[in-house]
């Protein structure tokens, strides 16, 4: 009981954090303007995402628009948008595969070694799926602050985090964690004993007879 338990936290976790990485690559608040320099211009607040770009103006109306061209994006974006792409696609697989594996679920209810070995399937690819996206947040905010703490950027051009890397960070993270778990169903090694020698009640005894 306690390790269906630990199977069901570990799904609901993975799946909670595949959720995390729609949201991230969905949303265009990856990175936001910085009002770290003296000259501050607060009327308006910029936001890049993977996808767009965004004007936020102070009466709180916001202005997005498309980037037109594939090739005309940096290596590091290209990248982010193959790996959290992956990491979604990786991690729909995973709820398909890990919802069969589950033993609370009748699939597969005959063979219980095999049900433990799908679920860990499903763990392993929802580890992998928290890889992508780590590896992609990481990769995209190591750009924002490596461009910020440059000398030769102009300060009103200089980047901080946005929300979209945070989630992208604790998406993986339960991502990871909830893989973790479902690995942990693999079926222990049990250790064959050889069946019980049998004796025969009713077997004649050995002994005579008195009389």
């Amino acid at each position: 009981m306690a390790n269906t338990g630990l199977q069901i936290l570990g799904f609901a976790l993975a799946s909670l954090g595949w959720i995390g990485f729609i949201v991230c690559t969905a949303i265009p608040q990856w990175k936001m303007s910085s009002f770290a320099g003296d000259a501050i211009i607060t009327a308006q607040a910029t936001y890049e995402g993977l996808w767009m770009s965004c004007v936020m103006q102070s009466t709180g109306q916001m202005q997005c628009k498309t980037f037109d061209s594939l090739l005309k994006l940096d290596t590091t974006m290209q990248a982010t948008r193959a790996l959290m792409i992956c990491g979604i696609l990786a991690g729909f697989f995973a709820i398909c595969i890990g919802a069969v594996g589950m033993k609370c679920l009748t699939c597969m209810q005959d063979d219980e070694v095999k049900k433990a070995k799908v679920g860990i399937v499903g763990g392993i690819l929802f580890i992998i799926a928290g890889l992508c996206v780590l590896i992609a947040t990481s990769w995209y905010g190591n750009k924002i602050a490596r461009d910020f703490y440059n000398a030769f950027t102009p300060s009103n051009s200089k980047y901080e985090f946005g929300p979209a890397l945070f989630i992208g960070w604790a998406g993986a993270a339960m991502a990871i964690l909830g893989g973790a778990m479902l690995c942990c169903s693999c079926p222990r090694n049990e250790t064959s004993y050889p069946p019980p020698r049998s004796y025969n009640k009713n077997a004649p005894s050995t002994g005579k007879d008195y009389v």
